[in-house]
């Protein structure tokens, strides 16, 4: 049972690194597509996807990072994650887009790094 868990926790961090990887692209290719060429505005500034992007991150998050933080007693990955996810919440809130892309890649770009800090910390309890 806990190998399984543990294989859920793995799989969990890589899914939300890589959503985080693939929300810093969307944030550029936005700003180049719509600011640049002017299209794509409509569908790619749509803030559902923003909203969606949130609250999957705050689940997995919550999920991946919170249970390995319960597991390996480091709370460096979960508070960079609550910082990244609250970097992300600004970006909603901001009025302009290029600020809003700032913001969230700030954000992903933090709860990507507390994706890799949890996997690092659950490995070296694994192999102690």
């Amino acid at each position: 049972m806990t190998s399984s868990l543990s294989w859920i926790r793995r799989r969990l961090d890589r899914i939300g690194l890589s959503l985080s990887v693939l929300c810093a692209v969307h944030c550029v290719g936005t700003l180049v597509l719509v600011a640049g060429l002017g299209i794509g505005g409509s569908f790619l500034l749509n803030p559902a996807i923003h909203r969606v992007g949130l609250i999957m991150a705050m689940v997995i998050v919550g999920v991946a990072i919170g249970a390995g933080a319960l597991r390996h007693r480091q709370p460096a990955p979960f508070a960079i994650a609550i910082m990244g996810l609250a970097f992300m919440g600004a970006g909603m809130a901001a009025p302009r887009e290029g600020e809003e892309a700032v913001l969230t890649i700030i954000g992903v770009s933090l709860v990507a790094c507390a994706h890799v800090l949890n996997v690092r910390h659950l490995h070296r309890l694994h192999h102690a």
